[in-house]
């Protein structure tokens, strides 16, 4: 089971969304482009605030935005690390600036993780 996975967690302003969706389509075919196995953003459904955390809270989601979660998936650390160096010299993602980003970048959860269970 030798896979690795990029979780983000984003606050996106509803009336952005449609901007985000356009930046996640690119983002998502440059790194499909340069090896990731998977590439997946989801909008919040079913996402409540919870009583001590959340996905709401832990971004501290705003009544005007919507919480993102989204996933990236690599055959190990090793080729996240390949791709991700890729990307990021890839004139598609090194062009934008945090200021041309549709969400505050600032709230913006991320992190590796190994997996430890694949069914």
């Amino acid at each position: 089971m030798a896979r690795y996975v990029d979780g983000f967690i984003v606050p996106v302003p509803k009336k952005n969304v449609k901007a985000y969706r356009k930046l996640a389509a690119t983002a998502g075919k440059v790194w499909r482009e340069y090896g990731a196995l998977e590439y997946i953003e989801c909008v919040a459904d079913d996402v409540k605030k919870g009583k001590y955390t959340s996905f709401p809270q832990s971004v501290k989601l705003k009544s005007n935005e919507v919480v993102f979660f989204s996933w990236i998936v690599y055959k190990s650390r090793a080729h996240r690390d390949r791709v991700l160096k890729k990307v990021m010299k890839d004139p598609r993602i090194s062009c934008i600036g945090q200021d041309m980003v549709p969400f505050d970048g600032r709230r913006m959860i991320y992190g590796g993780f190994k997996p430890i269970v694949s069914l």
